[in-house]
Order: structure tokens, then sequence, then C-alpha cells
């Protein structure tokens, strides 16, 4: 019998008691049914286990469950006051010039009146001009096209939010 320690970020959510991880999913996703079923995955024995109940969390979500999850993130260009989150998942707009974050403020608005919700993309690692590049090709696609855009997006945000909590030690 082969025995193996976890790695410690990942030691250290396990045994968190059921009210500290589910603080601490919520900070990684605002879904109550997304964070439920990672508190019911647990405890995970490798962080891809993790990662495979996220997206398998992400993918059983519901329109209502998308919608909630949407609700706790701030439009590109305008991170939330105070939040270091959405400051560095951003940081590609921060340089960016008056211009493009005009135009992004724009394409933020256009895509909310068309689907009712916010432009949701995982910015961790673009640029401003590569997220105004999407915001401006998804604001052609169809709602139900969008949906399913939404929802791989999230999957990457839930992913990279997830790894920074395993990062903790």
């Amino acid at each position: 019998m082969t025995s193996f320690s976890l790695p410690p970020g990942l030691a250290r959510f396990n045994a968190l008691d059921e009210s500290a991880a589910q603080a601490e999913l919520r900070e990684a996703c605002a879904s109550t049914a997304w964070v439920r079923r990672l508190l019911d995955a647990r405890p995970c024995t490798t962080p891809e286990d993790l990662y495979t109940a996220s997206d398998a969390a992400t993918a059983g979500l519901t329109r209502d469950d998308l919608a909630e999850a949407m609700a706790a993130h701030p439009p590109i260009g305008r991170p939330a006051p105070g939040d270091p989150v959405s400051a560095r998942e951003q940081s590609g707009m921060t340089g960016a010039s008056a211009a493009l974050k005009a135009e992004m403020l724009e394409l933020n608005l256009a895509y909310q009146e068309k689907f009712g919700h916010v432009f949701l993309i995982c910015a961790t690692g673009r640029t401003g001009e590569q997220m105004r590049d999407a915001a401006r090709e998804r604001i052609g696609n169809t709602p139900d096209r969008e949906r399913d855009v939404v929802r791989a997006e999230l999957g990457r945000i839930n992913r990279v939010r997830l790894a920074r909590l395993l990062a903790t030690a």
C-alpha cells in the first residue's frame, strides 16, 4: 500500500469545516448550487478532482444559477471598488487608453441591454484589446449561444480561482 500526502492547499481545504469551506468557495463562485456541489465532492484527493467537480457543477447550473453567479461579477473595466480579486483579474484593463475604456463601457452597456446580464469573460491574462475584441464578437451571438459561452467562461474563472484557493497552504 502506497501512501501519499495531499498538496498542502488541498489538505487545508478538505480540513475546513463546512461553513469555512462554503465561504471560501463563495469567493470563487457566487452560485449556491455550485458551492453545494463542491462541498459535497469533498474530500478531494487531487487538485484535478476539485477541478473536475467544479466543471461538472458548472455544467449543471440552471439559468437561475448562472444568473446568481454572474451577478457577483463587475463589468469589465470597472472592477468592484475595494475588491482586489476583480482588480487583479481585470488587470489587462489597468493600462488601457481612455478610448479603449470608453469603448469597453459602451460594449458592456450594449451587451447588457441585449443579454440582460454582465459581459462575463475570464479576464486573467487577457489584454484590454483582447477583452474588447471578445465583447465585439460575442455581442452578435444568439442568447442560447451566448449562454453556452458564458458557462464556459465561468468554468475558466472558477478554475483560476480554485487554483488560487489551493495555493493557500
